[in-house]
């Protein structure tokens, strides 16, 4: 029960990328480019964090260059709200080594 208590709420352990994380870092690229009115070439998911709030919240470190990361949070709304994927935050200019926080 104590350890339940602990997750709910705070960010999960960082974990690899899995190909669910690409498809959802994939589905707000676009929303991200239009904020910085770039194109990223490549947009590769390589770690990330959940947290369960009132849906999830994903914290997914992003190399869209040899050397260079966004951070992004991406909002998925419970199922029944129907509502699409929502970039609710980023970070620019990281590196490989940034660790992933909250933000």
């Amino acid at each position: 029960m104590s350890a339940t208590r602990r997750l709910i709420g705070g960010p999960s352990e960082t974990r690899p990328a899995t190909a669910e994380i690409q498809a959802i870092a994939d589905k707000v690229k676009s929303q991200l480019e239009e904020k910085e009115n770039k194109k990223y070439p490549t947009f590769k998911a390589m770690e990330y964090k959940s947290q369960v709030v009132a849906g999830i919240n994903y914290f997914i470190k992003v190399q869209v260059e040899d050397d260079d990361f966004v951070h992004i949070r991406v909002f998925e709304s419970l199922p029944h709200e129907n509502k699409a994927l929502a970039l609710h935050n980023y970070q620019t200019n990281k590196t490989k080594q940034d660790e992933l926080a909250y933000f």
